[in-house]
C-alpha cells in the first residue's frame, strides 16, 4: 500500500478517535477532537497531493479517499447537529448527497469505471471542513466567551452561516456530479 493510501486509511482511524473525543465531556476532550479533525483534514490534502505529484494514483485511492472524507464529514456534522450547532436539514442534505454520489460511484465501479472527485467536489469538501473546524473552535472557545455573552450568539450564527454555505455547495456539487455522470445512470434505466 502506497503512502497516499495509507494516509486515507489512517484518516478513517483518526475519524474513530475524533468521534470518541467528541463523545467525551470535558474541555480537553473537545480540544483533542479539534486537533484530530484538523489532522484528518490535513491527511486529506496530503494524500491527494502526494498521489498526484508522485504518480501514485490508484483505483483504491480514487474510491477510498472520497469515502474516508464522507465518513469524517458525516460523523462531524452529526455530532455538531447533536449539540445544536447545525440545523438537521444541513446534515440531511450533506449525507444524502454523499450517499447518492457513493451509489453512483458503485454503479460505475461495477461497470469497470472509476469516477473521481471533481473541482466542485473538492471545493465542497474544503467548505465542509472549514465549517466543522470553525464550529469546533467555537466549542473550544465557548467557555472563554461566557464573559462576552454578546459575542457567543454572533459567533455561533457565523458558524451556522458557514455550514449553510457548505450545505449549498454540497447540493450544487451533487447535482453537477449527477449531470456529469448521467450516462452511468441512464445505461441501467
Amino acid at each position: 500500500m502506497n503512502l497516499p493510501n495509507k494516509l486515507t486509511v489512517g484518516r478513517l482511524g483518526i475519524t474513530a478517535l475524533f468521534v470518541v473525543a467528541m463523545s467525551i465531556s470535558g474541555y480537553w476532550a473537545q480540544v483533542a477532537a479539534l486537533l484530530l479533525f484538523i489532522t484528518a483534514s490535513i491527511t486529506d490534502y496530503y494524500d491527494g497531493k502526494i498521489a498526484r505529484e508522485q504518480n501514485l494514483i490508484t483505483d483504491f485511492g480514487k474510491l477510498m479517499d472520497p469515502l474516508a472524507d464522507k465518513v469524517l464529514i458525516s460523523a462531524a456534522f452529526i455530532l455538531l447537529c447533536e449539540r445544536g450547532l447545525i440545523p438537521a436539514w444541513i446534515v440531511i442534505a450533506i449525507i444524502s448527497r454523499e450517499f447518492l454520489v457513493t451509489g453512483l460511484r458503485l454503479v460505475a465501479s461495477a461497470k469497470g469505471s472509476v469516477i473521481s472527485a471533481d473541482s466542485l467536489g473538492k471545493l465542497k469538501t474544503i467548505l465542509q471542513m472549514t465549517a466543522v473546524i470553525y464550529l469546533l473552535l467555537f466549542i473550544v472557545a465557548e467557555p472563554l466567551l461566557q464573559s462576552a455573552a454578546t459575542a457567543t450568539p454572533i459567533l455561533k450564527t457565523c458558524g451556522i452561516a458557514i455550514a449553510m454555505a457548505a450545505g449549498l455547495m454540497t447540493l450544487i456539487s451533487g447535482v453537477s456530479y449527477i449531470l456529469r455522470n448521467k450516462s452511468v445512470i441512464l445505461e441501467d434505466c
